[in-house]
């Protein structure tokens, strides 16, 4: 199982824990460490992913909480993939941490929380595009992969946000929607907008 980078310390650390407790025979406390471990693991997990089709793909898993008219707002939940990945082809313009509050990342109030705000200028007509990364109310930790002036793939690695959060993308005014609130989504795979014809 691929793991997500910058992940060691949050695995190593609950693994180690979980071979003290074994080597001093506490199997109780052991299998709760093991349980701790394996639930690190599920989270911090990194498959790999290919889009279903030409347009701009879900920048994260998750369900659709806002779909339009210029923007699709992503919840992921805690069994969701926590990686975030470019919705296009592009070069990131430039990146802007902001502080905020720490309100539930499923709510309309979460826009105004701790958040990283990623700018891509799109290849073609498209113009840029907006990523934001929002925390939610736990562990808040907001890690980019990327830097200002480098080139990004459709579905690569952007980011990640660690337990609970959100992630929105402005759509282009020529681009169609093709989700709806309450969809499943999978960041790198689902179609999320195509250019209007």
């Amino acid at each position: 199982m691929k793991l997500a980078k910058n992940s060691t310390a949050w695995i190593s650390v609950p693994l180690f824990v979980t071979a003290v407790l074994a080597a001093l025979g506490s199997w109780y406390a052991t299998g709760v460490a093991l349980v701790g471990s394996l639930i690190m693991i599920f989270f911090h997990r990194d498959p790999d992913r290919t889009p279903e089709g030409e347009g701009m793909i879900s920048p994260a898993d998750g369900r659709i909480v806002e779909a339009g008219p210029d923007r699709v707002s992503v919840f992921m939940g805690p069994t969701d993939v926590h990686v975030n990945r470019s919705p296009v082809d592009g070069v990131v313009r430039s990146i802007q941490f902001m502080k905020g509050g720490h309100v539930p990342a499923f709510t309309r109030l979460a826009g105004k929380n701790q958040q990283n705000r990623i700018v891509i200028q799109a290849d073609g007509e498209a113009g840029c595009i907006e990523v934001r990364q929002i925390a939610g109310t736990i562990v808040r930790e907001i890690i980019c992969y990327v830097q200002p002036g480098e080139r990004v793939l459709r579905g690569q690695r952007i980011g990640m946000i660690r337990f609970g959060s959100r992630v929105e993308v402005t759509v282009p005014k020529k681009c169609r929607i093709m989700v709806k609130v309450g969809d499943k989504v999978h960041a790198g795979e689902t179609i999320i907008a195509v250019r209007s014809t």
